[in-house]
């Protein structure tokens, strides 16, 4: 409950006086610093005003029906200001005068408040729209939100209607020096409290979005994948360690199908059927996006994929953890010679550069291959990559002339 108080001030309002000659009795309200003034419907003679005493003078004509009605006045204030007290919700100085009106204050949302009841919202698209994993990363991204109204105001929460554009700036920079987040979990981390701000507009639990004028600092990343000779020295490379061996197959496979950590965990027999080209695709639901796609099997990987056909498993592939599979990539890599951190998505990354791109693949068909929602995600992410293709092709006509 805020402990602040109302301070309530009648004056003279000197300016305005009636065909009588008087002025009307004025009652000002300041609360949290803001005021508030309306007229009282009361008129008397200046010289009868005392303002120390808040009083009417006797010499007044009805002026003990004036003091007593003030009296009134500042009791039916004093109790609507009590009265918001104890509901426990934030309010302002309009939200006194409303209830002392006898209109009911809209509800004013806390920022975390409304933060949970987007939160309960998506929670029932899991399965639906969204992946729980989606959900969790609200969870989290919330967490950090309510560290920050803490550490800056002191409180569990604050009214959303106060938001401005500065409450984005202080939190980027909290989520940078105290979180010490790298640019594009941040990134991730406001782009999730945008959407709560979107949603509290579109339910008029706020007129203003202050994001209107925040634009992210987008993050350049390099896009990392196997060289054309990186790739067949990994081919070519055998392990004595059946485990290590088959995470090789299985990294070597993702190279050539582009399929994700846990599409190629769950990647199942009846996922190849054989096409309308006769030759044997792959049926893949993409959880990242909610989307089902197709990815022929190239030779490469139908020779894998026929090295674990005669184990008794609905599964094509052993299944495991990305922690683990990813550290025994790391064993691999130092084996092979390669020096970047080497993870499972690279392969995915490798198939999308080195296969296809490299091999002159149109965007538009490389961008379905990988299941992409959107074609722009394509470019964005291997824009570089059709520049370097080019430049080789570049440097190699110049040799040739």
């Amino acid at each position: 409950m805020n402990k602040s108080k109302l301070n309530i001030l009648f004056y003279l309002n000197k300016k305005s006086k009636n065909k009588y000659g008087k002025s009307v009795i004025m009652c000002r309200l300041t609360y949290l610093k803001q005021r508030k003034q309306f007229s009282t419907g009361r008129f008397i003679i200046l010289i009868n005003w005392n303002s120390k005493q808040q009083l009417v003078n006797p010499d007044e004509p009805d002026a003990e029906l004036i003091n007593t009605q003030l009296s009134l006045i500042r009791t039916n204030l004093t109790q609507a200001f009590l009265f918001l007290q104890v509901r426990g919700s934030d309010f302002s100085v309009d939200d006194i005068y409303k209830q002392y009106k006898g209109e009911t204050p809209k509800k004013e949302f806390g920022v975390m408040e409304v933060y949970n009841l987007h939160s309960a919202r998506i929670k029932k698209l899991i399965g639906i729209d969204i992946q729980i994993v989606t959900y969790t990363k609200y969870l989290e991204s919330g967490r950090h939100l309510q560290a920050f109204i803490k550490h800056k105001h002191k409180q569990k929460d604050i009214q959303l209607k106060v938001l401005k554009s500065s409450f984005i700036e202080h939190y980027e920079y909290f989520l940078k020096t105290e979180k010490k987040f790298q640019q594009s979990t941040l990134n991730k981390a406001i782009q999730r409290f945008r959407r709560v701000i979107r949603y509290a507009v579109a339910e008029d639990y706020l007129a203003k979005d202050p994001f209107m004028l925040y634009k992210a600092k987008r993050v350049k990343k390099e896009v990392l994948f196997l060289s054309p000779e990186q790739l067949k020295k990994l081919e070519e490379t055998s392990f004595k360690i059946k485990r290590i061996q088959q995470i090789k197959d299985m990294f070597v496979f993702c190279c050539y199908t582009g399929l994700g950590f846990k599409e190629m965990v769950n990647l199942k027999k009846q996922n190849i059927t054989i096409e309308f080209d006769g030759e044997l695709w792959l049926n893949i639901y993409r959880n990242k996006t909610t989307r089902s796609y197709k990815v022929p099997l190239l030779p490469k990987a139908k020779e894998i994929k026929d090295r674990y056909d005669d184990e008794a498993n609905e599964y094509v592939f052993p299944r495991m953890s990305n922690t683990k599979f990813n550290a025994y990539l790391k064993e691999i890599a130092d084996v092979v010679g390669i020096e970047f951190n080497l993870t499972h998505h690279i392969a995915r990354k490798t198939f999308a550069s080195t296969v296809l791109l490299f091999n002159n693949v149109p965007m538009e068909v490389v961008s379905r291959l990988l299941g992409h929602s959107k074609m722009q995600t394509t470019q964005e992410s291997y824009g570089k990559v059709v520049e370097k293709r080019i430049s080789l092709e570049v440097r190699r006509l110049k040799g040739s002339g």
